[in-house]
């Protein structure tokens, strides 16, 4: 074979074996397509055989799986007159967990993380709604429309004396007999978030209150572990107001029985000193006295201290003045919490005056939550941000802010709870 036929061979034997190898690659391409195509369709037709057994109710599934940044929405139960309650599941990326209720528009779960990656609720609360209902101390709540004390349940607004019911004799407390805590809330999800919107009308009169008022509460988890609580509210005639969140925290996990062990910062260098009744007395300085919390302290470790305050108290019960209190509209860090044991932290940050420490001190064993655990005496503790006990009795005096709300105002609060460990 001479040279010219030789390169004839070579590149017929090459041009061969290039097409050949094209068009197999070419078939198997085309058959993992194929393949391919008849998962899609078959994952298709199953993930829609599935949808369709949920909408029947022929799920085998028990539980509805949460997926990260969602809100889903559950029954949680029936008022006595039939009305429908409840509960919402914000779950963020980091598979914190947040859970309200449309029932006094309520913080129910706060599940988070500890040191470890080992998750538990951190807020004390029931499972049932009944239990809600019959013997709640406040788990939780939206309290209003006046969070905390009022001398007598009395006041004068515009000239006009009113008087609320006692039912922390002899004082009004968290807004009365039926306060915002005991009332069925509209609700919303959030169209951008990972949140709720909590509304409700409260009439002239309600529990003697002037004016109609109507509230709104924003619940939104984030990505970065806050719980962020956002509160407004108009009305048509002068009233008072002071809402709050009335959440009992153990960061060692609800069922835990007692937050004397977790460490506490206050950012303040003043209280609000009361009378035997929780009446506040005076602004005083916590410098010498063990409601000094302006460094981190345990909060077992002075409770029981023979000092006055403590003892109206029954232990701590008082509202702390935070640190740049004048500062309207302006987020102030208010207090950190700490559980050495499990590492979990939560820090405070609100634009209100002050902040109310309670110590579970009327917790006494009675009933159990959530994990049917006994909550025993200060096994949870409260941290409400808020205006001073009292203040529709101290308007336009030093150092108060103002509680009273005009026609044409907007009354707002904004507060926020991040979650962290160390």
């Amino acid at each position: 074979m001479n040279y010219f036929l030789q390169h004839i061979l070579l590149l017929s034997l090459f041009i061969f074996f290039t097409i050949g190898c094209s068009i197999s690659e070419l078939s198997q391409q085309a058959k993992e397509g194929i393949t391919s195509s008849k998962a899609y369709l078959s994952e298709k037709s199953k993930k829609a055989y599935e949808e369709g057994k949920n909408k029947l109710g022929l799920s085998n599934e028990k539980q509805v799986e949460v997926k990260p940044m969602t809100v889903a929405k559950f029954p949680f139960g029936k008022m006595p007159d039939g009305k429908k309650v409840s509960q919402y599941v914000l779950t963020n990326a980091n598979k914190m967990q947040v859970t309200l209720l449309d029932y006094g528009a309520t913080v129910k779960d706060i599940v988070v993380p500890d040191r470890d990656g080992n998750f538990a609720n951190v807020s004390l609360g029931f499972s049932k709604l009944d239990d809600y209902r019959e013997k709640s101390p406040y788990f939780g709540c939206t309290a209003g429309r006046y969070a905390n004390r009022i001398a007598e349940g009395k006041f004068s607004l515009d000239g006009k004396n009113y008087q609320l019911a006692t039912n922390n004799a002899p004082n009004h407390l968290h807004g009365g007999e039926i306060g915002f805590d005991k009332i069925v809330w509209g609700s919303k999800i959030l169209e951008t978030g990972t949140g709720v919107i909590f509304t409700m009308r409260s009439p002239e009169g309600d529990e003697g209150y002037p004016g109609n008022l109507l509230s709104k509460v924003t619940y939104t988890l984030t990505n970065e572990n806050e719980l962020k609580i956002s509160y407004s509210a108009t009305t048509d005639k002068s009233t008072v107001i002071n809402l709050t969140n009335h959440t009992y925290f153990n960061l060692a996990g609800e069922g835990d029985p007692t937050i004397l062990d977790h460490q506490l910062t206050l950012y303040a260098d003043q209280f609000v000193a009361t009378d035997e009744t929780n009446i506040p007395v005076s602004i005083s300085k916590v410098s010498g006295t063990p409601l000094d919390f302006s460094k981190p302290y345990i909060i077992g470790d002075r409770i029981n201290q023979n000092h006055e305050q403590l003892k109206f108290g029954k232990g701590y019960d008082h509202t702390w003045v935070i640190r740049g209190a004048n500062n309207d509209n302006e987020l102030k860090h208010a207090a950190t919490l700490r559980d050495p044991g499990s590492g979990r932290k939560m820090d405070i940050y609100t634009d209100q005056p002050g902040i109310q420490f309670y110590s579970g001190n009327y917790l006494d064993g009675s009933f159990s939550g959530h994990s049917g655990k006994i909550y025993p005496l200060r096994s949870g503790l409260c941290l409400e941000t808020q205006v001073f006990p009292d203040s529709p009795n101290h308007q336009g005096e030093t150092g108060w802010k103002s509680c009273v709300l005009k026609p044409g105002e907007t009354y707002r609060h904004l507060t926020v709870h991040k979650f962290s460990v160390e």
